[in-house]
């Protein structure tokens, strides 16, 4: 039944998104899948048609074949060496779903540039040459994809034209690799295999006669089936205060994107760090007030009574409280051509909150070629180590692994703005908050302090929270 524009739209806008990366060693074909992916699945114009095969017989570096790689590299760089040099972004869609589609290098130079395309990523595609099978760039790719949070990988064995379609080879690599996994302790909760061939285009779109010992789905039908819902943290609220939005004297709402849970109107709420609580009055948006709203939603929410609430501070449930302090553990890859000077204070970026912070201690080093943790008193372009930070402000956060949005950050460099870091979020740092350091605790008998000024000494102590960080804790014995 044809559909008319305004259905067509309505059923597009209901397609859910895919954002998914590529990576592997250099020459596994990562470029020519994707190419190789938007041409099957017919989804490139009649002028980028005529520019590929034009492309190719100028710059190709597939024989007598389209070079599907030049959809994807487009440097000039590129061309001229066959490699990809930085992340390269493309966008598709089926009649299911719709994709965004980060192209990564392979080179262990450029680890920084697939950081920055996984990091926004629902699924990788790890690639891997039939002849030379799990190599040390799988190998590193494949912790990479798990430090980032990635649940969903695609191990995909790709060139299985040039062994001959062996099933024996691709099951000898697939054990090798879940092997590997195993080894160390690399948890990943949906693991897909596939054979293929990006240049001949075997079970890349469709299923092919030649793997008939392969029973599971083609490349493109498993994207469009995974699973993706359940990858969002739908139990904690947390809703990071964007913007404070005041058009007149009789509204008060607080903007922003639900970064993880569920709100529903009536909910009481605490306000952290200040520790104030309150109700969900209305949960307000462009197209009129809603009973509820989930992640990834941007609303306004008003609270039923004002309370001393602004941007970079967050709302949500009472029961259910993220870390508060200044001090945590963190698993960070460093992004800057100058190595780290632990004298250096950043500016740490973490949701809808800026505060100044330094780099403490450095715990170990990860050298992830070998799987293995060597100590470190410094970092460098590319490296990655377990890290203690230190903020001027209190930071609300979660650890990565609960909570993606709540558990990502990165550094600043204040002199240059360029992004030093990126962080994960490990847990509070042992080794301070297992003293007292922060915490302070008043018997207010003892000081003499009067009934009547319980009050009054309590809300200093929720001010001296929020600004210091210090937990006053007030008791009358």
């Amino acid at each position: 039944m044809a559909l008319s524009i305004e259905e067509f739209l309505a059923q597009d806008e209901r397609k859910d998104l895919l954002r998914f990366l590529t990576a592997g060693s250099v020459d596994d074909g990562k470029s020519t899948l994707i190419g190789r992916l938007l041409y099957d699945s017919k989804r490139l114009y009649e002028d980028q048609l005529d520019a590929l095969e034009r492309d190719s017989k100028r710059c190709g570096n597939a024989g007598d074949h389209i070079d599907y790689a030049l959809l994807c590299d487009g440097l000039k760089a590129e061309r001229e060496q066959g490699i990809t040099i930085d992340v390269a972004y493309r966008y598709f869609a089926t009649n299911r779903r719709k994709f965004i589609i980060a192209d990564t290098p392979g080179h262990e130079q450029y680890t920084r540039n697939m950081i920055t395309g996984g990091s926004t990523a629902n699924l990788a595609i790890i690639l891997v040459d039939a002849r030379t099978g799990v190599i040390t760039q799988t190998r590193r790719h494949s912790y990479l994809v798990w430090l980032l949070g990635i649940r969903h990988i695609v191990l995909a064995v790709n060139k299985m034209d040039l062994v001959d379609y062996s099933e024996a080879r691709f099951r000898e690599i697939v054990d090798e690799y879940k092997t590997w996994l195993s080894s160390q302790g690399l948890d990943i909760p949906d693991l897909q295999c596939i054979p293929l061939s990006a240049l001949e285009g075997d079970n890349v779109v469709d299923p092919s006669p030649r793997t008939p010992w392969y029973k599971g789905p083609s490349l493109l039908n498993f994207l469009e089936t995974v699973e993706i819902d359940l990858d969002i943290n739908m139990h904690d609220f947390r809703f990071p205060v964007q913007y404070v939005l005041r058009p007149d004297a009789d509204f008060r709402g607080y903007s922003g994107k639900i970064a993880s849970g569920i709100v529903r109107r009536g909910d009481r709420v605490v306000a952290l760090p200040s520790g104030h609580t309150s109700r969900i009055a209305r949960i307000v948006t462009y197209d009129g007030d809603l009973e509820e709203a989930f992640a990834p939603q941007s609303v306004t929410l008003t609270l039923e009574n004002e309370i001393d609430l602004s941007r970079g501070e967050m709302l949500v449930h009472p029961d259910d409280l993220p870390h508060v302090g200044h001090r945590f553990r963190a698993m960070m890859v460093w992004m800057d051509e100058e190595p780290l000077d632990r004298s250096k204070a950043f500016y740490l970026k973490h949701t809808t909150r800026t505060t100044r912070a330094h780099v403490g201690t450095i715990h170990h080093r990860v050298e992830i070629n070998v799987g293995e943790q060597v100590e470190a008193d410094g970092m460098k372009l590319n490296e990655i180590a377990l890290v203690s930070l230190v903020t001027d402000s209190p930071l609300i956060y979660d650890g990565y692994r609960e909570n993606r949005q709540t558990g990502a950050f990165i550094l600043i460099d204040p002199v240059t703005n360029f992004t030093s870091a990126v962080g994960m979020i490990v847990a509070p740092d042992e080794e301070t908050s297992a003293g007292d350091s922060d915490r302070i605790v008043i018997d207010l008998a003892v000081c003499g302090i009067a009934p009547e000024h319980d009050e009054a000494i309590a809300e200093f102590c929720r001010a001296l929270r929020r600004q210091t960080g210090i937990e006053v804790e007030c008791t009358r014995k």
